[in-house]
């Protein structure tokens, strides 16, 4: 058991990503039967849904589960509006996620309900920042992560980096993470746990459209790349998606592309959103941003939620029983596909 285990009371130190258009009730209470950290996306909902759908998962399953929050996109305010919606719903061994760091109100919010708040973060001072807010474990997202991203590094130079200055911090990492090997490598280099979010976009339970699903199970590393095309409704922040037709050309008009579907009303997509699409939208799918990690080479075939996790498992007590024997040859394979992975991030 690590300490990320032993803090959120999971079997399996693993979370999935709290990610919007994929991450609904039913992969997180999956997830979390299975058990591993499964987590709520509520991004934009709206609070009284956002309640709704933490019942939704608590009816679903007994295992502990999280909800997440993303305080840059909502705002401070609505974000601590949906945390004062949710806490009260979240059953009592249940956690917190965020997607970078929370105004001081949620911050209370969370630690007065008693649950661990999770912050992800992809700097050293950010890091330092969450710390101090009194996060009990921090997700250190690597450049190789899919979706919007913190920081500058990849994600093992930064869990070296904030390991060296935050000896006792519960840390896990977020980026490159697809196999259980991949989550005893992380465990190794010195890691509490891990976040994946690429792995559990083409699960069966996943809400993510059919089309997002095959482009990631069909992808490699090199068919990702960094960007920050994807900019209306979270601009400022690069992110890293698969190729489509906007990648390679001049900017086009920002117009209506698309169409999703949530509680029986149609909302518009227009080009350029950072919408990822999910199985209640419509249009020009292949347009809209697919947020996909660098791992989605060794993401290979659609399974559901409870046999994903089950294979993590299996490779991962598989990777730690060899790192206690070999210690020496693991670190030297991981060192070998750190260099290469850093060569490429440079290029």
């Amino acid at each position: 058991m690590t300490r990320l285990d032993a803090l959120l009371g999971l079997e399996l130190p693993l979370l999935q990503a709290g990610m919007g258009a994929v991450a609904g009730p039913a992969l997180c209470a999956a997830v979390s039967r299975a058990g591993a950290g499964g987590t709520l996306a509520l991004y934009k909902e709206p609070p009284a849904r956002a309640a709704r759908l933490v019942r939704e998962v608590a009816a679903a399953t007994d295992r502990p589960f999280g909800v997440n929050v993303v305080p840059e996109v909502t705002g401070p305010a609505r974000c601590l509006d949906q945390l004062r919606a949710v806490l009260p719903e979240l059953p009592a061994d249940g956690f917190v996620t965020t997607f970078g760091l929370l105004g001081a109100d949620a911050v209370r919010a969370v630690q007065a309900s008693g649950h661990p708040l999770v912050v992800q973060t992809g700097t050293l001072a950010d890091a330092g920042t969450a710390l101090g807010q009194g996060a009990a474990a921090l997700v250190l997202q690597g450049t190789e992560a899919g979706g919007h991203l913190l920081g500058r590094d990849p994600a093992d130079r930064l869990l070296a980096t904030v390991r060296a200055r935050h000896p006792r911090a519960v840390l896990a990492v977020a980026g490159g993470i697809a196999t259980g090997t991949d989550l005893a490598d992380a465990v190794a280099r010195g890691a509490d746990g891990a976040m994946a979010g690429t792995l559990f976009v083409p699960a069966e339970e996943s809400t993510a459209h059919p089309e997002f699903k095959r482009r990631v199970i069909e992808a490699a590393a090199d068919d990702t790349l960094i960007t920050s095309l994807f900019d209306i409704g979270w601009p400022h922040r690069p992110h890293r998606v698969l190729h489509n037709p906007l990648t390679t050309t001049d900017r086009a008009p920002a117009t209506f592309i698309a169409t999703t579907r949530v509680d029986g009303r149609n909302h518009p997509v227009p080009r350029y959103s950072a919408a990822a699409p999910g199985d209640a939208t419509t249009g020009r799918i292949e347009e809209m941003a697919m947020y996909c990690g660098r791992s989605c080479t060794r993401v290979t075939t659609a399974h559901p939620a409870a046999a994903i996790v089950a294979r993590i498992r299996r490779e991962y007590e598989a990777g730690r029983q060899t790192a206690e024997s070999a210690p020496n040859a693991t670190t030297a394979a991981h060192t070998s596909r750190s260099e290469e992975l850093h060569r490429i991030q440079e290029r």
